[in-house]
């Protein structure tokens, strides 16, 4: 029996997009009779009936490309509902696509925001299973998202480089890793490459205690590093509405959070402080062996759940093996840093400050 599969890349790009997706055409290939179709950047492009017919060879020599070959856009869950401004019913429109392409399954590679997207239309009676992708290792259910790792060697040898320009001047250097919501990429990071503070969205900071932490090395003439999730907050910035937060970092004469850390500390204590932001470096390049490897075997999954029929559902890591958890218990809820997580206490125990 031939299936007719449809393939689409959304939210952020990370390392490992194609070799997932390598993962899921080659297996379909080898399965069962099928026909691919890339959805091209993301649910616009299943908005907008915008797609490929695809061919086997061009899914050879991807395993190694960094971003995604079939393009990806970021798409608001809170709009996808609504009629656009052009009185296109968004829904309506990715059924109507759906339908179109005959599609027996939809299979969608994106983060939190995407996975919510997969499962409203999972509800809505479309054949789809999602892979688990972003930088932020955000996602419940899987131990690893892919894209998490490649990003943490990038941004711990950001903050390896960085220590030998902070011991050379004696410096306090705060460098801002990406993460929103979420902490464990600033985290891992942060303790892979020996900062002296970490501070993360879920832990709400004192600058005092930050502060406190930096005077206690510069006293041993020792140079500090500082890893700060872009997310993270201070103590009031917490006890601030989401909306009220954003409003004020809007008028800060500050451009970023490690900016306005850096600028803080040397206001308070005197300490040289630089700031240093990677920024889309982080998600950029070539995905690691660990990626490679995690993306094809999830992949290789979403192609047996397709031979086997099984949809509503996401793919995930538990342990060593690569299971399947239904959409509806993964979609809006996050995976974030949890103040007793052990990692946390083995930071603590070897003298990292958390600003708390």
């Amino acid at each position: 029996m031939k299936r007719r599969i449809g393939i689409l890349t959304s939210g952020g790009d990370c390392p490992g997009l194609n070799a997932a997706i390598r993962g899921v055409a080659r297996a379909a290939y080898e399965l069962f009779d099928v026909e691919i179709v890339g959805i091209r950047n993301g649910y616009g492009g299943l908005i907008d009936g915008d797609y490929q017919e695809m061919a086997r060879e061009q899914f050879s020599g991807i395993l190694t490309l960094g971003g995604t070959i079939l393009g990806t856009s970021r798409q608001p869950f809170r709009k996808m509902t609504e009629v656009d401004e052009n009185g296109v019913d968004r829904v309506s429109a990715m059924k109507k696509t759906y339908s179109k392409l005959k599609l027996d399954c939809l299979v969608t590679l994106g983060g939190n925001g995407t996975h919510r997207t997969a499962n409203l239309l999972s509800q809505e009676g479309l054949n789809v299973i999602g892979l688990p992708k972003t930088i932020d290792n955000d996602i419940t259910g899987t131990d690893y998202t892919f894209g998490f790792h490649t990003a943490m060697d990038i941004a711990t040898e950001v903050i390896d480089r960085i220590h030998t320009t902070a011991n050379s001047h004696g410096r306090c250097i705060v460098v801002e890793i990406m993460g929103n919501k979420a902490g464990w990429l600033t985290m891992y990071s942060g303790i892979a490459g020996g900062a002296d503070v970490i501070l993360i969205p879920e832990i709400p900071y004192d600058i005092k205690k930050v502060a406190e932490a930096v005077a206690a090395r510069e006293r041993r003439n020792k140079f500090s590093i500082i890893a700060v999730a872009e997310g993270a907050m201070t103590v009031e910035e917490a006890e601030m509405k989401r909306k009220d937060r954003e409003e004020q970092r809007k008028i800060s004469p500050y451009n970023s959070i490690s900016h306005r850390i850096a600028e803080r500390l040397t206001e308070m204590i005197g300490v040289d402080t630089r700031n240093c932001v990677p920024g889309h470096i982080q998600r950029g390049g070539s995905p690691c062996a660990f990626d490679r490897v995690l993306a094809t075997r999830l992949g290789v999954h979403a192609a047996e759940l397709i031979r086997d029929e099984v949809y509503g559902v996401t793919v995930a890591l538990s342990g060593k093996d690569i299971i399947h958890n239904r959409l509806e218990d993964i979609a809006g809820s996050p995976k974030l840093v949890s103040a007793d997580n052990n990692i946390i206490l083995t930071a603590k125990n070897i003298g990292i400050s958390f600003g708390d």
